[in-house]
């Protein structure tokens, strides 16, 4: 019987783009617990120290995912690269009907996941590592509010695909993780919106939210050497809401 692989990720080293908030921060400090060596980024500050004030090991740095070079530098300025998780990403509820924001939402969730991979090719070759990709349960189906969202984390599914085809040579594994409704500040409006709330519990068969440690062990075990012949999966972490 396969048991947990004790030690895996003791001294590898973890980039967790968007590390530093919510779902992200929640895989870092899973990492952390497992001894990892942990980089997170974040687009502000405000959020980088936060991070770093409740995680002290937690490694942090800006990065924007829209910057090609600032992607590059920062995957040349670590030592080593056995893990990546995608995790920037952001969502404009009711605007992302303008084109420009729509492509805006496009460019960081989708291209800016590309970006990442891209760059992070060489020395996941280098370790055999693995990437997980932060895909959706609006990668399966639509979304009013939300198109641009909706279509980048459908992209991120077949992105997802795509790489693990392709980067299967390189010894490196790709998959993604597809959260459902997740106790995070993204969703803090749905959460206070008694209606739209109910709506949510009513179809997850769990009958709650989400907590970012339930993606976060999804995250380990495709990283694992228990995941060691998965590849190209999209695994939907989100208590039963699209089996209704």
């Amino acid at each position: 019987m396969a048991v947990w692989p004790s030690g895996c990720f003791a001294g590898r080293h973890v980039l967790v783009t968007g590390g530093t908030s919510g779902i992200g921060l929640g895989i870092a400090r899973a990492f952390l617990a497992e001894g990892a060596i942990v980089t997170a980024t974040g687009v502000t500050l405000e959020e980088l120290n936060a991070a770093a004030d409740a995680t002290m090991a937690l490694r942090t740095t800006l990065l924007d995912v829209r910057s090609a070079a600032e992607i590059e530098s920062l995957i040349a300025s670590l030592p080593e690269l056995h893990h990546v998780v995608n995790c920037a990403g952001v969502i404009r509820r009711g605007a992302e009907h303008d084109p420009q924001v729509f492509a805006d939402v496009v460019d960081i969730n989708l291209t800016g996941t590309m970006r990442v991979c891209a760059a992070a090719r060489g020395k996941l070759t280098a370790a055999k590592g693995t990437i997980v990709n932060t895909a959706s349960v609006l990668s399966f189906f639509g979304g009013g509010l939300v198109p641009g969202y909706a279509a980048s984390k459908g992209g991120v599914a077949q992105l997802t695909k795509s790489l693990a085809i392709a980067y299967a040579a390189d010894g490196i594994r790709v998959n993604a993780v597809a959260p459902g409704w997740i106790e995070t500040p993204l969703t803090a409006a749905l959460r206070s919106n008694e209606e739209r709330n109910a709506a949510i519990l009513a179809r997850t068969p769990l009958g709650r939210w989400g907590k970012p440690e339930d993606i976060a062990g999804g995250v380990l075990f495709l990283s694992s050497p228990l995941a060691g012949f998965i590849t190209g999966t999209v695994l939907a972490i989100d208590g039963g809401y699209m089996a209704v």
